[in-house]
Parts: structure tokens; sequence; C-alpha cells
């Protein structure tokens, strides 16, 4: 097991250490399909768990002195480190969670939770999970069922085109949008502004400027527009929805900000579509290439699916990298780590550890355990929303398995960068 504890022995001078001669920073290494990156991340995890790396390609400010990072690419250290939040640090005033270094300012926001340490993160993370009660969680549940099978009749109507667009897409929008109570007349705006944020290192996405720190201010402005629209309204007229209960929330006295309510809308437009949406896609993709996978669970749904989520999770890895930054010296996987140097967790090569998945490239929705880290490696970053999500993959593989039972898909175009393991289209036919 790795070694967490502070550790008395002195790491190397960081400008004196090479770099590991297999890169995974470099926009080449990016643009590689998820099974020829695993080719290195095997190597890695067999030989080097632990290796020091260049600086990450697309940084918003690139730092002079900055001389890499630790790559933690096993499963067992991916979960330490994720759960010593005391030894690494997620806050922005020490790096945040992003990849490549990104402004302190901008992570507060758009991070939200994701970005803060205790007592702070505590303390918001009640606040935010208040609104998450049961009877919010009730409510949408139902609404998810109804919402899956109108995207599937829709979809029969249209006749297949782009997965993505036509199905994927459009659960997550519709029920993030309705927890949060966004108008149909503004939910264009606010995929657009994702897309942005989410695709800023994507040529695709930042246009003619060619500039990703442009394209990703223009997703942040955009998205805090709408929520203080939606901040004001219902500070003066509460609905029954989640910016109403956020707006109402209240904890031993503390209250969230405009500030907070903004960035966690943020967060929740991000996480709540975009994790969602390429889980969707990637796992119908899978099924698609394993049609003795698909009828298992089509002949045995009900019973089949809570693993098969898991699998899907796990195949697709939405969310590739997280960072974090020691606050002390420490050991990870038997390497040094000095304070102040950044640790980034590799979760799409957590998810193909060998030592942990028997023939991790075999998509098998029975497989048990599964211990993937899809949602977090534990500790008090773990996914809030990890519930909903469940929610709408079991009711969307629901309808699209027993309505539209020859669906093929063909092969995806990604979103370029080293975020998130993203669709932007898929062709299909049935």
């Amino acid at each position: 097991m790795p070694t967490l504890a502070p550790n008395s022995v002195s790491a190397t001078p960081a400008g004196a250490r090479p770099h590991d001669p297999i890169e995974l920073s470099s926009e080449s290494f990016w643009a590689q399909t998820a099974r020829q990156r695993d080719e290195s991340f095997a190597v890695l995890r067999r030989e080097r768990p632990v290796s020091w790396q260049p600086p990450a390609y697309g940084s918003l400010m690139p730092d002079p002195d900055d001389t890499g990072y630790w790559a933690v690419v096993a499963h067992e250290d991916v979960v330490a480190v994720s759960k010593a939040h005391d030894v690494f640090s997620s806050a922005p005033e020490n790096g945040g969670v992003m990849f490549e270094d990104v402004p302190a300012p901008l992570l507060e926001e758009t991070q939200s939770i994701l970005a803060m340490d205790e007592p702070r993160h505590g303390i918001t993370r009640k606040l935010v999970h208040a609104a998450f009660s049961p009877r919010q969680i009730r409510r949408i549940e139902e609404q998810i069922r109804q919402q899956a099978g109108a995207i599937v009749t829709d979809f029969l109507a249209e006749g297949p085109r782009d997965f993505v667009e036509q199905v994927s897409m459009r659960l997550p929008l519709w029920t993030i949008s309705g927890m949060l109570g966004v108008p149909d007349d503004l939910r264009e705006r606010m995929v657009k502004a994702v897309d942005d944020m989410v695709g800023h290192n994507d040529p695709e996405y930042i246009g003619e400027s060619g500039d990703p720190f442009t394209c990703l201010l223009g997703g942040i402005a955009e998205l805090h527009d709408i929520a203080q629209t939606l901040i004001d309204a219902r500070r003066s007229h509460p609905t029954d929805d989640l910016i109403s209960d956020l707006v109402a929330a209240e904890i031993d006295g503390h209250r969230l900000t405009d500030d907070d309510i903004r960035s966690y809308f943020c967060l929740l437009a991000i996480a709540g579509n975009d994790t969602t949406r390429n889980t969707t896609s990637h796992g119908m993709k899978a099924l698609s290439d394993h049609p003795d996978q698909k009828a298992l669970l089509t002949e045995n749904f009900d019973r089949a699916i809570p693993g098969a989520i898991e699998e899907f999770v796990r195949w697709g890895s939405p969310v590739m990298t997280f960072r974090r930054t020691a606050t002390v010296d420490a050991v990870v996987g038997g390497v040094d780590v000095a304070a102040g140097e950044k640790v980034v967790l590799f979760y799409s090569s957590a998810n193909r550890d060998e030592s942990v998945f028997v023939d991790p490239w075999r998509f098998d929705i029975t497989r048990n355990p599964n211990p993937h880290v899809g949602f977090g490696g534990g500790g008090p970053h773990y996914c809030l929303g990890n519930h909903v999500a469940r929610l709408q993959l079991r009711a969307l593989f629901r309808e699209l398995l027993t309505r539209v039972p020859t669906l093929e898909l063909g092969e995806p175009e990604l979103v370029g960068g080293h975020f998130m393991h993203a669709v932007k289209r898929m062709p299909c036919t049935f």
C-alpha cells in the first residue's frame, strides 16, 4: 500500500529531476485513442506507477518556473491520494484540480466544492447536499423516466442521425435544467457554454479567436449570467427547484453567497451534463461493439443493469484526470513527493489497472467486483450526483434496449483535450 504520511527524506530538487521517457503531457499523446494511450499507461503501471512528467500542454497561465508534475497511474495510488485530503490539496490557492495550470479566480468561479479543502469543503458540501433531499430525488426520478421515454420517441420519429445530439446529450441536459430551474429559452446557451469550457483545447470550440483562454472565459461568463438571472428570480419568487433550495439553504448559521451558487451552477452544468452524456455514448457504443453483452443486458435488464452501469462508467471513464498539490512531504507509490509539488491522478489508467481488473480491456457487464474510480477515488470529493447519474443511465438504457433493439453505432468523434473523455458526435443506424 502507498505511504501518505509526512516524509522526512528530502526530495530531489525538481529542477534536477529528469522527466520520464514515456511522456503523458503532450497534445500528440492525448490525440491518440484511449487504447493507444493505455499502452503507455500499462508500462508505467508495471514499472513506474508514479513518474515525473513535463508540464501539460494547454496551460492557461504558463509558469516559466514550472518543472512538471507527478503522474499517478495505478489504481491503489489514485485511491490513496484521493482519500488523503489532509495531505493533498484541491484548493485554488494551491493550484486547484485541473491538469493544466488555471488562474485561481477561475477555479473559484467554476469548481465550487470540487476545488475546496476542509473545513470550507465540508460546510459548503453540507449546504449543497441539503438541496439533494430525498424529496428532490423522488421528484426527479419520475421525471427522468418520462424524459427518457420522450427522447427515444423523438429518436424513432426523426430516424437515426447523430446519437450524441439525438439521445445522449438530451437526458442530462433535460434533467439538470429541470433540477436547476433553467427555462427552455436558456438551455441552448447553457449547452454551448459547457461545450466551450470543456472543449477549450479543441480547435472546433476555440473558433476564429484561436485562444483557449477566450473560449473558456466566454463559457464561464455565459453560465454566470444564466445563474445570476435564476438567483435573482428565485430570491424574490422561490419555486420547487434546486436554485431556490440553494438560495434558502442554511446550516449552523452558514448560507451560500451568490458567488457560491454561481460557482456550483457551473460545476453542476458541466458535471451534470458531460459525465452522463459521455457515459451514455461510450456505454451504448460498447454494447453495439459487444452484441453478446447487449443480449445479456436486454434479456436480464433489471438484474443486469446495476452491474452494467458500473461497467459503462469504468469503460468510458468520462473524467480522465484531476490534480492535487502536496501540502507536506509524502511518499506515493514508493516515490518521494515534496510539499508544493503537483500530483495528477489518471482515472482512465486506474480503471484499466490489471492488478485490480481482470482482462481490463474486456467489456463485461457482469464484472464483480468493479471498484472503478469513475466517480472519484473515494474521500470527500466523491461525486455528489452519482445517484442521479445512475437513475438516468438505468432509465435511458431501458428505453433504448426495449424500443430500439437494432441500434448500431459508428465510430465516435472525440473532443480534444485531457480532461473529459468527451464524444462530439457519433453516427448511428437502426
